[in-house]
């Protein structure tokens, strides 16, 4: 029978990607790691990772043992959060967003509650964010996508208008918004399916019968900015995501009528976690008293 002391070594070495980084994260020796692993793999009689000049790699009986050992070890660090104090000020959280326009503010006024807080942010597509959650890679997401799985904790955050945005020396960049239909032909850059950003437009592209000129893909928001900056083609974004940039200028469209709704998730046997409590009650806080999440939030805990 496995040991939880050797599930924890695997689990180490999985979620760090190689031994010696699992070691120097965890401050157990490399030796030790794989002398535990070693002895999973000989008791059990399965191979959980395949040794190779660069590193290992996960088996595929090796991704499934991860998947359980995730769960394994978030259910424990889980309790343990349940029963220390909830006034306690520090603590790990980690985030996968869609952007970081929401998310900083959010974190921010959380800080405030705990100043020893210690998170990361990853940010992906909003498909992605979703299944970061769902994996327990991450407690919770800020995504344009609404899961359609019951296993998920959802409440609207806010509502975002789409628009362009383009160079400042383009012929456009003195104009106040432009119409859905003045965009037929023209090249644009933009982000990879997957993008909730590039599925609005499209959408409200349909809802006005027009049809772009040729379309280049960029698989991240940089790049999209530095190729639109660079002449390529117009770019679509977000009104509250477009940011500042001496080089670009925003063009709202006019007549767009399906927005952007941005949501806070997180697995819904996961929402009682004092931490996750905590950042769905400053992500109202963050965003004032006319964001549709206060409007809720008694509903939410």
């Amino acid at each position: 029978m496995a040991s939880v002391t050797q599930l924890r070594a695997f689990h180490f070495v999985a979620t760090a990607g190689g031994y010696s980084q699992a070691a120097r994260e965890t401050a157990i020796s490399q030796s030790n790691l794989s002398g535990q692993v070693r002895q999973l793999e000989a008791a059990s009689g399965v191979a959980l990772f395949e040794r190779g000049a660069f590193g290992v790699r996960l088996t595929a009986d090796g991704e499934a043992l991860y998947t359980v050992t995730t769960r394994l070890f978030t259910a424990i660090g889980e309790a343990d959060a349940i029963l220390k104090s909830r006034k306690v000020e520090g603590g790990r959280l980690r985030i996968a967003s869609d952007g970081v326009v929401h998310s900083l503010p959010i974190l921010g006024a959380l800080r405030r509650h705990r100043p020893n807080l210690v998170f990361s942010l990853l940010v992906h597509n909003s498909e992605a964010v979703i299944e970061q959650v769902a994996q327990y890679r991450a407690d919770v997401g800020v995504t344009a996508q609404r899961p359609k799985d019951d296993r998920f904790h959802v409440r609207p955050l806010t509502s975002m208008n789409i628009g362009l945005f383009l160079p400042k020396t383009h012929p456009w960049a003195r104009r106040r918004d432009v119409a859905i239909r003045e965009l037929a032909g023209l090249p644009f850059v933009l982000r990879e399916k997957g993008s909730r950003t590039r599925e609005v437009f499209e959408q409200n592209l349909r809802e006005h019968d027009t049809a772009l000129g040729p379309i280049l893909e960029v698989s991240t928001r940089e790049g999209v900015r530095e190729t639109v900056a660079a002449g390529f083609g117009l770019g679509a974004v977000a009104d509250l995501e477009f940011g500042f940039d001496t080089r670009l200028h925003f063009l709202p469209l006019r007549d767009a009528k399906v927005p952007i709704d941005e949501y806070l998730v997180c697995l819904d046997e996961r929402r009682r976690i004092p931490m996750i409590e905590d950042f769905f009650k400053c992500a109202a806080e963050a965003l004032g008293p006319h964001s549709p999440l206060r409007a809720t939030l008694a509903q939410a805990v």
